[in-house]
C-alpha cells in the first residue's frame, strides 16, 4: 500500500447540509480536493467521497457523499483525510499540531508555558501558547527567526520573541 499523509483535518460545520471547514495540510489543494475523490479517514470512520469543494473567505469548505447534514458533520470534526503522498510532497519540515501540542515552550532556558495548537495561516503559520504565569494564550508565529529549535523528543521547544510580542502592553 502507499505510503498516506493527512491532506487536510476537517473542522466545524459550515451550514446545515453537511458541508465542513477544513484545516488545509497540503500545499497542493487543487490536486487533493477534486470531486469524486475518495479519502481514507484516521481515525477511521469509513472512505469519504468529495462532492465539492470551495473558497469561502479564505477557507476551504469540502462536502462529501456520506455527510448529509449538520448533525453528522459535526460527529467527523477533527477527523484527517489521508492520501497517499505525491513525489513533491516529502517535507521533512513540516510539523502537525500533534506533535507540537503539549510541549514545553523555553525562552532563555526557562519555561513560560506550553504549546495548545498550531494554527495553519496563508501567510504563515502560528503557534499558540499558553503561558505559566497568567493563563493568557498567545499567538507565535512558526518562523526559524522565533522559533530557532523544536525537540519534540526532549518534550520542548526554544523561542526568541521580539519585545512586546508575549509581554502585555
Amino acid at each position: 500500500m502507499a505510503e498516506m499523509n493527512a491532506v487536510a483535518r476537517l473542522g466545524k460545520p459550515h451550514g446545515i447540509r453537511g458541508e465542513v471547514t477544513v484545516e488545509v495540510l497540503t500545499d497542493a489543494p487543487e490536486e487533493r480536493f477534486v470531486p469524486d475523490t475518495v479519502f481514507v479517514t484516521e481515525p477511521d470512520i469509513g472512505p469519504l467521497t468529495l462532492t465539492g469543494a470551495r473558497w469561502h473567505r479564505e477557507r476551504l469548505l469540502l462536502s462529501f457523499a456520506e455527510v448529509t447534514d449538520r448533525t453528522r458533520a459535526e460527529q467527523i470534526r477533527n477527523t484527517h483525510l489521508m492520501a497517499p503522498v505525491l513525489d513533491d510532497e516529502e517535507d521533512d519540515d513540516a510539523w502537525r499540531a500533534e506533535e507540537l501540542t503539549g510541549l514545553s515552550v523555553l525562552r532563555e532556558g526557562t519555561r513560560i508555558g506550553e504549546v495548545t495548537d498550531l494554527l495553519f495561516g496563508t501567510a504563515q503559520d502560528l503557534l499558540e501558547i499558553r503561558l505559566d504565569e497568567d493563563d493568557r494564550a498567545v499567538l507565535v508565529p512558526f518562523v526559524e527567526q522565533i522559533v530557532p529549535e523544536v525537540d519534540v523528543e526532549a518534550g520542548h521547544i526554544v523561542i526568541t520573541p521580539p519585545g512586546g510580542l508575549i509581554e502585555e502592553a
